[in-house]
């Protein structure tokens, strides 16, 4: 059955298991896709690219929390009472 990969770089798991750091860095930063038996089993992130997938989700998360209250009504606060 076909399978959409999602990295343009794809490395077996004995290939991950003899040398890591270089499977990682066969990707240029981007991600890499480990094989079990030519199907993905997992994908393989630098951490700089983790890091902003971690940036975004949270900017998607406050959007949307931002979206939710956007039509509420406004609280008149007096500097002081902060």
């Amino acid at each position: 059955m076909p399978t959409t990969l999602f990295a343009e770089t794809a490395a077996s798991l004995s290939e991950l298991r003899n040398d890591p750091i270089a499977t990682v860095a066969a990707g240029d930063g981007f991600p890499v896709a480990i094989l079990d038996h030519d199907e993905p089993a997992f994908y393989c992130i630098p951490v700089k690219a983790y890091e902003m997938l971690m940036d975004k989700l949270e900017d998607v998360e406050l959007a949307a929390i931002v979206e939710s209250r956007k039509l509420q009504a406004e609280i008149d606060v007096a500097w002081d009472d902060l």
